[in-house]
């Protein structure tokens, strides 16, 4: 008896939507306004402690850098990805920086709303040292 329970449950989780190939991906809802905003920041320019800096200026603008780090060397511009499909908060975010450039660039599964990647165009602010 209780083998046929377990096939029978197996069998029904086997058949639920969203368990097979087919089943459409997960998209995550947009962050609104005055929410928490998980960011990660990655230093493609090759200029040591850029990521460090960075990650301040975000801090003290109050977004949340969950991790930064350092990406092969890009020689483009500085971007800010939104990763939840949400181009306005990965605005606010360029913007922290003195950037400009934003895409979309949804990827639900790295659980962030925007990635920055540094390039060589971003100049910390004045005092701030890498």
């Amino acid at each position: 008896m209780r083998r046929s329970a377990l096939l029978a449950l197996a069998l029904l989780a086997g058949s639920s939507p969203g368990c097979g190939e087919d089943a459409p991906p997960e998209r995550a809802p947009p962050v609104p306004e005055g929410k928490r905003v998980l960011v990660e920041v990655l230093n493609g320019s090759g200029r040591r402690g850029l990521a460090r800096a960075a990650t301040r200026v975000l801090r003290q603008a109050g977004f949340d850098v969950v991790y930064f780090g350092t990406v092969r060397e890009t020689g483009a511009p500085t971007v800010a990805l939104a990763r939840r499909g949400d181009s306005a908060v990965a605005a606010r975010v360029a913007r922290a920086l003195g950037a400009s450039a934003v895409r979309v660039a949804t990827d639900t599964l790295l659980r962030l709303d925007v990635t920055v990647i540094l390039g060589d165009d971003y100049r910390p602010p004045p005092g701030l040292r890498p």
